[in-house]
């Protein structure tokens, strides 16, 4: 009887040392996984990559990326990607590494992310690896595949963007020259390794692995004319029907004369603003700019999304697009602002300024919406394998960059380029627009635009398409941005 009691007290006190273990166990491995995952120290998280399947990248529907077992110890899943040369620009490739959103969304495509791990940690306490969530995807499957196709046909490098205008949606984002995703697999050993490493160090401005929609930037020619006049119009008050000038324009610098494309028509003197636009006259923007000074420039664009970094998804930002106050000298390496006559070219997209695709869209998409712009995603929601909701995205304001009234004008502006100006070709399409040709130095091909939105009337995409090559955007970017967009609109 008296050896009873003692026995007792032994028998709770191992019963609560249990169960503090227990409570210890599930605390470092729920709650504090994901510190302990990566862990600098932590080489685990280097050799484990491979042995649970991540989960499926999804758009419209349809399984972009999966995992699938090897039949080897190591490693143990590989990733496959369906029509991995017209998916790439978005989905990247998962290879250890990762880039777009196979990096942007790693730790819940790979079952990682606390939001999984926490809802998941008896699985985690027993030894149960969690599972990858699913990302879905605002792309449309169909006008992806067309934009791919589209931009094939050009003779060097092109991209594409289209966003949809009341939320941010990106639903195409199609780059060429591309690469295949599935011969950097994790399946592919180390023969996949050196081919990442041959994409990485290919030699020239031909880099399959930077996307040509959002990564790369090229100079936006005259699409810019649409950021310009809308500085303009807000700053110095004017209208489409403003009486502006069209015809000679001396640059003060070098005392030359800035060339029109012709010289006849709404180009030959004095014009509305309107036919100015839609005629693309060099003059009236250039001089436009030198007014304003390259400062007013620069911050007008910057409403826009210019000289800014735009995160697309968490680690996920599209190249920086720039109007620089500053220009190189050749001569002395030194940085000096830029001048009049570098000023009056970047009034209509030449001199430095650089664009990507993307940001030439959310430019037509201000057009389109009022002068607002959303801010550009990728991934609609992401699900566990048990469907429910880990995140959904919500659209965002990212800039007002000019007044609705502005956008209205700006918007029959574009219009009147494909009814009555430099894009006529293009009237079959049911889109309007600005087109651009820019020149980018001796031997190179021109950077051929076309930026705008769909419907004509109630649009609710914006689009812009760059392509490399002789000729204008108008007969050449054009084209590819109307097959785009018609299969868009009729989803």
């Amino acid at each position: 009887m008296n050896m009873d009691k003692p026995l007792r007290r032994v028998a709770i006190f191992a019963m609560l040392l249990f169960f503090g273990l227990m409570a210890q166990v599930n605390y470092m491995q729920g709650s504090q996984a994901e510190a302990l995952r990566t862990d600098s120290k932590n080489s685990r998280q280097y050799a484990d990559v491979f042995n649970a399947p991540r989960g499926q990248i999804i758009a419209g529907g349809q399984v972009l990326v999966s995992s699938k077992e090897t039949g080897k110890d190591n490693p143990k899943y590989g990733r496959t990607y369906k029509d991995g040369m017209i998916y790439s620009p978005v989905t990247g490739y998962f290879n250890g590494g990762a880039s777009k959103v196979e990096m942007a969304y790693n730790s819940l495509l790979g079952g990682k992310d606390k939001r999984i791990t926490q809802q998941r940690w008896f699985d985690t306490f027993i030894g149960k690896k969690a599972e990858g969530a699913n990302v879905e995807l605002a792309l449309d499957p169909r006008a992806q595949q067309v934009a791919y196709a589209q931009l094939k046909k050009t003779s060097r490098r092109s991209g594409a963007a289209v966003i949809d205008v009341k939320t941010g949606a990106i639903v195409v984002l199609a780059s060429f020259p591309s690469f295949d995703p599935n011969e950097v697999a994790p399946q592919t050993g180390l023969k996949g390794g050196k081919r990442l490493e041959q994409l990485d160090k290919q030699a020239g401005v031909i880099k399959p692995l930077i996307d040509n929609a959002m990564s790369q930037t090229f100079p936006p020619g005259s699409t810019f004319k649409t950021v310009t006049a809308a500085i303009a119009m807000e700053q110095n008050g004017l209208s489409s029907s403003s009486t502006v000038n069209t015809g000679t324009l001396i640059l003060p610098g070098s005392n030359k004369a800035l060339p029109n494309s012709h010289d006849t028509g709404n180009c030959g003197s004095r014009a509305p603003l309107r036919g100015a636009f839609a005629e693309s006259c060099n003059t009236t923007f250039a001089e436009m700019a030198m007014k304003m000074g390259i400062e007013k420039l620069n911050q007008g664009s910057s409403k826009f999304g210019f000289n800014r970094p735009v995160q697309i998804e968490p680690n996920l930002r599209a190249a920086e697009s720039d109007v620089p106050v500053e220009v190189r000298n050749p001569e002395t390496g030194k940085m000096e602002p830029t001048g009049q006559d570098g000023t009056a070219r970047s009034g209509i997209g030449q001199e430095n300024v650089r664009a990507t695709p993307l940001q030439m869209a959310m430019v037509a998409a201000a057009v389109a919406n009022n002068g607002k712009i959303m801010k550009p995603y990728l991934v609609e929601k992401v699900r566990a394998k048990d469907q429910s909701e880990l995140y959904n995205a919500e659209p965002k304001q990212f800039s007002q960059a000019m007044k609705g009234d502005t956008a209205d004008q700006l918007a029959d502006m574009m219009r009147a380029v494909v009814t009555e100006g430099t894009a006529r070709n293009l009237a079959q399409f049911g889109i309007a627009g600005k087109t651009g040709t820019a020149e980018q130095g001796l031997g190179n091909p021109n950077a051929r635009w076309f930026s705008g939105f769909a419907p004509v009337q109630n649009p609710r995409y914006a689009f812009a398409v760059v392509t490399e090559g002789t000729g204008s955007g108008g007969e050449n970017a054009g084209p590819i941005a109307g097959a785009i967009m018609r299969a868009v609109v009729s989803k």
